[in-house]
């Protein structure tokens, strides 16, 4: 069985030195992928200089230098794997036994200086034939940017590794998150989802110079714009989508809206039927928390046809709008009918402009609570409920 091994080096140290002791290597997981495993190994090998020395016990004489990878090319990128593939001469090509992968997050100049750095992950494969797949969650996070390099080696009969120099340096971006990943995440959120409860309307919170300002530029429409980076880090709407910003839960007591808001004292109300209907089609987007008991999940509803209708067809799960566990539009003795789900908090994004004639704007008797906003949150990446295994 082939092995795949990462070398873990503390920030402080050299890592791109040619010598590693056996207390830089951390022992993690193994991983069996096609003709790779992938993971961690413990062990004293240490790597020599790139030239074979003469032999005192066998007097072989010194021989040539391992080839150095070039023309590095990167493909089929997901949000936790890839696959690399790399030219070299075929001069001693069949001394290679291992390769080695020097893959790092690629430094990001707005981050705190203060928080401790990411530790290099040194990978290490038995050679195998190219393209050869990349793949774990431990040290690829979605949607992120990193460098890699990558050298050839030679392991020897005493357990200590000849190598190459290093190849030249090249940047990647991993992806968002798959509709089987986002599926992932929609089952585990219909787990504690809770029964449904009866709604009437969306409403969205906002300051009344918002509200002013739709009435005096926008005429009177309130249009969609991008979706912040709030939820899961992997999640395929973060940063594109476009849409305008909904709730829709209830207040068990009542049946009707709470009084308290996160994101103003005004209240733009609107018919459910107005959002959805027949004509709409209803998407799951994300499920997250942070750090708190309470869990969200953002629900999309696109107008049949149209452009965020087609963006979502293409990245997100399908709901029925009859049957989900989540948010439903039925009719029932010619009335229609909706539900939402009781014990998650449902973000709802339209994706087209929504007249504010079509419904009311009044202002709340509650209280805003600004430290529930979710503008820009970030998931807790420890939660075993709202979290599956790929990057966070």
């Amino acid at each position: 069985m082939d092995e795949f091994i990462s070398f873990q080096i503390s920030p402080l140290s050299n890592y791109r030195a040619k010598y590693f002791s056996s207390t830089c290597v951390l022992i993690l997981h193994v991983l069996y992928q096609r003709n790779c495993v992938f993971g961690l190994k413990a062990g004293s090998q240490t790597l020599r200089k790139k030239k074979w020395n003469k032999s005192q016990d066998s007097g072989i004489a010194e021989m040539e230098e391992l080839p150095v990878p070039h023309n590095i090319k990167i493909s089929n990128i997901t949000c936790d794997s890839f696959k690399i593939s790399w030219d070299m001469d075929s001069k001693s090509k069949d001394r290679i036994t291992h390769y080695f992968i020097d893959l790092n997050k690629k430094e990001n100049k707005n981050s705190n200086k203060f928080k401790h750095k990411d530790v290099p992950t040194k990978l290490v494969a038995k050679a195998v034939p190219l393209p050869m797949t990349v793949r774990g969650h431990w040290f690829l996070s979605p949607r992120t940017e990193y460098t890699v390099a990558v050298q050839t080696a030679s392991k020897q009969v005493d357990g200590d590794y000849v190598v190459s120099e290093w190849s030249e340096i090249i940047e990647f971006c991993t992806a968002d998150y798959s509709k089987v990943h986002l599926t992932q995440l929609l089952e585990k959120a219909e787990v504690i989802a809770g029964r449904m409860l009866k709604l009437s309307v969306f409403y969205r919170n906002q300051h009344k110079e918002y509200f002013d300002y739709i009435r005096e530029h926008h005429g009177n429409a309130m249009q969609p714009s991008v979706k912040d980076n709030s939820g899961s880090h992997g999640s395929p709407i973060s940063g594109k989508l476009e849409g305008i910003f909904f709730s829709c839960n209830t207040e068990f007591n009542t049946g009707k809206p709470p009084q308290d808001s996160p994101y103003g004292r005004y209240r733009y109300e609107i018919a459910a039927e107005k959002l959805f209907n027949p004509n709409t089609n209803l998407y799951f987007g994300d499920f997250y928390c942070m750090y708190t008991a309470y869990h969200y999940v953002i629900l999309v509803i696109a107008p049949v046809g149209s452009p965020g209708d087609e963006f979502c067809k293409q990245r997100l799960p399908q709901l029925n709008i009859k049957d989900n566990k989540f948010l439903t539009c039925d009719e029932e003795d010619g009335v229609m009918v909706y539900h939402h789900a009781q014990d998650v908090i449902l973000e709802v994004i339209y994706t087209d402009p929504v007249d504010l004639s079509l419904g009311t704007v009044a202002e709340i008797t509650g209280h805003q609570l600004m430290s529930l906003s979710t503008a820009n949150a970030k998931k807790d990446p420890s939660c075993k409920t709202c979290n599956i295994s790929v990057g966070r």
